[in-house]
């Protein structure tokens, strides 16, 4: 089942996929088009990973990790579907990444990874925006990388766990006006789902709706104001991102 969460006629739902549109938890059927798209999910902790596909580190030219490049998200980062991501005036690369969102579905601690998927409720599509600028050392980003206001969009759907038989074998893809720029599998990520999982809940305790973000792979460009910016991933969703210059322009 694909699950969202919109805004609607001056209330918050909760809504499901059905036939190409949403009906809404009172029983309304309503389009696509006449919602505005929110975080499908209201996480407390969200968990990001860098350099976790080998061609992106190359990408970069960055050495791969031996071990999970982990850093925190705010809240406050995550956007829906069709909204608009600000590019800073002072910015000279700001790219997106398209990434598996992995959703937790209970109470994760000291996890085995045999277990792991267990615990997952289910995947949505995320664009995490990244600030080279700012970048400090390829192993913390700091806050102004990846930490902005509205920089990381997410959603349309939280696709349950049942509906998604291997993450593991995914593909992935982002457009540019229309132009495809990236494409990848979940395949080739270094850390895979189960390991995150794991690897997390042996020093963190994970909550329901709490996001781990997996990475992305190569094929990275730059993007202006004006440029709608398309991430999906097979399966689970496309995601659709407008930027517009930080005048709101």
């Amino acid at each position: 089942m694909k699950r969202a969460r919109v805004a609607f006629d001056g209330a918050v739902h909760r809504a499901v996929e059905e036939e190409g549109a949403l009906r809404l938890e009172d029983g309304r059927l309503v389009q696509e088009d006449e919602v505005v798209w929110l975080p499908p999910v209201t996480p407390r902790t969200i968990v990001a990973l860098g350099l976790n596909y080998a061609d992106h580190a190359r990408e970069l030219a960055f050495k791969a990790p031996e071990e999970p490049l982990v850093f925190l998200k705010g809240p406050n980062a995550l956007v829906g579907h069709r909204a608009h991501t600000r590019r800073p005036a002072d910015v000279t690369y700001m790219h997106y990444e398209c990434e598996l969102g992995v959703v937790i579905g209970r109470p994760a601690r000291n996890v085995a990874r045999a277990d792991a998927y267990a615990y997952v409720a289910g995947y949505t599509v995320a664009n995490d925006y990244a600030l080279r600028d700012y970048l400090e050392n390829y192993y913390r980003p700091n806050l102004r990388v990846k930490n902005r206001d509205g920089g990381t969009p997410i959603g349309p759907w939280l696709v349950d766990a049942a509906d998604v038989p291997d993450p593991m074998d995914l593909a992935l893809r982002s457009m540019v006006n229309g132009k495809v720029t990236q494409e990848g599998s979940t395949r080739d990520m270094i850390f895979d789902v189960p390991h995150l999982v794991a690897y997390l809940s042996g020093f963190m305790t994970l909550m329901p709706g709490d996001v781990i973000l997996t990475g992305t792979p190569d094929g990275v460009v730059d993007t202006a104001p004006g440029d709608v910016v398309v991430t999906e991933i097979e399966g689970i969703g496309r995601l659709e991102n407008t930027i517009i210059a930080d005048d709101g322009r």
